[in-house]
């Protein structure tokens, strides 16, 4: 393992939990493909799918530690929200981590691409504005938020991403939830939904902890940065720019599984 390996996981780790904490994702959407086609660009060594997912799902968890530490205070954390999704998605992802195992490399790509298509369409769908609802008197459907977090988690156990690219515009769109209290909520549901692919993919032997670490370094040091610059940015910018690196990435995928 050469300086260019190291600083290349690094810099990606960085960059994607830069904007994990800047757009409320755990930031996988972005270093999950980062990490497959990046290494051997530069004529490095390459990851499979597999361990793509596994170094995904373990960064995240603690990606998102903190994101959701430098969202604690504000009244942006939902409690309500972050128990009923937390609780199904926790339990999708341990199914999707466990049954990622069987799966062929192309199969893993295909649900991230899958993913990644659902997440771009329900980003450009346009929303109703509810940005004026105070923080303390939102409401939403329980049982579809339960619902629709469980699915998630089985996908987002699958290629080991958290689910928070396809969480956030569920949150914004489905549950109609103000986007700052999406933001910091759905990086508390990703958190827990990390425990449960860091557990299944750490079980099946998914992960390649030398490079996993050096992601985690990346994480602990960027996601707490991008989370403070995502307080200070205008709402609209932050959907936005979520809304482009999301189809970007589809595209990406979608390309190379066809091609």
């Amino acid at each position: 393992m050469d300086f260019l390996f190291i600083l290349t996981i690094f810099l990606i780790g960085f960059a994607g939990s830069l904007l994990s904490g800047m757009l409320g994702i755990g930031g996988s959407i972005i270093k999950y493909p980062m990490l497959l086609y990046i290494p051997p660009l530069l004529g490095l060594t390459a990851f499979t799918a597999h361990e793509v997912s596994g170094i995904s799902a373990i960064q995240v968890f603690f990606a998102t530690i903190g994101g959701v530490w430098a969202y604690r205070k504000g009244g942006y954390l939902n409690r309500s929200l972050i128990f009923y999704m937390g609780t199904s998605i926790l339990l999708g992802s341990l199914i999707g981590g466990f049954g990622s195992n069987a799966m062929s490399e192309e199969t893993i790509n295909f649900v991230y691409g899958l993913l990644a298509v659902m997440a771009a369409l329900l980003m450009f769908v346009p929303k109703k504005g509810n940005e004026s609802i105070p923080l303390d008197k939102v409401t939403f459907s329980k049982p579809l938020a339960a619902i629709l977090a469980f699915i998630v988690g089985v996908g987002a156990g699958i290629v080991g991403a958290a689910g928070a690219f396809l969480l956030v515009p569920i949150m914004l769109v489905v549950l109609k939830i103000p986007t700052r209290m999406t933001i910091a909520s759905s990086l508390a549901i990703t958190f827990i939904s990390s425990i449960g692919a860091t557990v299944s993919k750490m079980a099946t032997g998914q992960i390649d902890y030398v490079p996993a670490f050096i992601m985690i370094v990346a994480s602990l040091l960027a996601a707490p940065i991008g989370a403070s610059l995502g307080k200070k940015m205008n709402t609209r910018i932050l959907q936005a720019m979520l809304a482009l690196l999301i189809s970007a990435t589809a595209i990406k995928i979608w390309l190379d599984l066809l091609l």
